[in-house]
């Protein structure tokens, strides 16, 4: 199976369609973007009900805040990790604290609005475990557990190497001059097992959630 990839930025986030024998989304971008979403899929000459699956890497905001329209939308299933499903469903407040000084700046930045942002919720489909293989969706590669930025943050990897981290990596200013590591992270030390076992299953090139795509070689 090739496998087509198509980003699609929903406000800060930059979201991943990939293309198998079906479509999956990956993560939902911030709040009311789904009419941005439906005017993207027009332009790729999509079908929204082409997508059956939104992978959502973690239950930060600005991954989750869309999720409920763009499943209306499309009436695909949703799948997110057991640590962070309180997330998606109750609206659960999750934070990641700062562990660069430059990182905890932002946190006190990011905190001093984000706690008024309003997240409309849904059930999660699926609730992930360590490891969900995508083959049913057509989709040659695995959703991972990944912990380390939240401690529920999933990534997906594809076998030709792709690997779609969310906040795992970040390649966006402000939050980082140059591709590397979160600034943000429930467990550092996790972030970095999760990227040490990544590499040893093939990761080639990171797509994250903030910034553009960039080869493995660039992290720190």
């Amino acid at each position: 199976m090739n496998n087509r990839i198509i980003p699609i930025v929903l406000g800060i986030t930059r979201c991943y369609l990939i293309r198998g024998d079906s479509l999956i989304l990956i993560d939902g971008g911030t709040p009311n973007k789904a009419g941005a979403f439906r005017k993207a899929l027009g332009k790729l000459s999509i079908d929204p009900g082409e997508i059956k699956l939104i992978v959502i890497t973690h239950g930060h905001w600005d991954h989750i805040g869309s999720v409920r329209d763009i499943k209306e939308l499309t009436g695909a299933r949703t799948a997110i990790h057991e640590l962070d499903r309180e997330c998606l469903e109750k609206g659960k407040e999750r934070r990641a604290p700062g562990v660069t000084r430059w990182g905890r700046f932002m946190t006190r930045m990011i905190g001093s609005f984000s706690g008024s942002i309003r997240i409309p919720t849904t059930d999660a489909d699926i609730t992930l475990g360590d490891e969900f293989p995508l083959a049913q969706f057509g989709i040659n590669g695995s959703i991972i557990h990944t912990p380390g930025h939240t401690l529920g943050s999933v990534s997906v990897l594809l076998e030709t190497g792709e690997a779609f981290v969310g906040d795992l990596a970040m390649n966006m200013f402000p939050l980082t001059v140059r591709p590397g590591l979160p600034v943000f992270a429930e467990d550092l030390q996790k972030v970095k097992e999760s990227w040490k076992m990544l590499l040893d299953r093939g990761a080639k090139t990171i797509y994250p959630a903030h910034g553009k795509p960039f080869p493995v070689t660039l992290l720190p």
